[in-house]
């Protein structure tokens, strides 16, 4: 698994310990945004199989590299400044050993998990708005359900437009169909609502 390092030239070559040079030039240190919470929760945590686990803060992060129980798979454009030191902050690790998780429950189905599955746009046109509602597919007049697989994000003007349609009567098209999430984060932080991109190529 390849790693991202921000400011390669500045930086170390050990994985666990990335330090860099904060007598590096001044345009590659711009890159990189000083963090101000080490609680938050930004630092996505895989099994040992690349599998995703959870969420935890900076600071629990740094502690499992620490101490050497996990190791970093990709780092973010934050760092942690000491008065001599820059420390890159990871986005990713990776636990050396496997942990055995309990079965994992499905998604449940609500209006908040259908705007996150959705990615806060309207299913037909695609706006991104804070301001969205649900549309069933197959309305619910003509015994449609209130599922995972009929019910999708849909902006005001376009529920309007499709009343008590379905698509095809609407000529209006899905820009996918509906589904049934497998997996979403929650954590003790609350609803992420916008994860790192770095993470997508580690999410089902």
């Amino acid at each position: 698994m390849q790693q991202r390092h921000l400011g390669r030239t500045a930086a170390t070559q050990d994985p666990n310990k990335l330090i860099i040079d904060p007598f590096a030039p001044d345009d590659e240190l711009d890159l990189l945004k000083p963090i101000d919470n080490l609680n938050a929760a930004r630092v996505l945590i895989l099994n040992a199989s690349y599998e995703p686990l959870h969420v935890c803060s900076v600071k629990r992060s740094v502690a499992l590299l620490m101490y050497e129980v996990a190791e970093r798979v990709e780092d973010s454009d934050r760092v942690l400044r000491s008065p001599s030191q820059v420390f890159a902050v990871p986005s990713v690790i990776r636990l050396k050993k496997f942990v055995k998780r309990p079965y994992r429950q499905r998604v449940a189905f609500n209006r908040k998990n259908v705007f996150r599955r959705d990615d806060h746009r309207c299913q037909y046109c695609g706006v991104k708005s804070s301001d969205l509602t649900l549309d069933h597919v197959l309305p619910r007049s003509r015994k449609g359900s209130t599922s995972w697989d009929n019910v999708v994000a849909c902006c005001h003007r376009c529920n309007a437009k499709k009343r008590d349609r379905t698509p095809e009567e609407a000529n209006m098209k899905l820009r996918r169909r509906p589904f049934a999430p497998r997996f979403m984060f929650s954590s003790a932080y609350g609803v992420l609502p916008n994860i790192d991109p770095i993470w997508e190529k580690y999410l089902p």
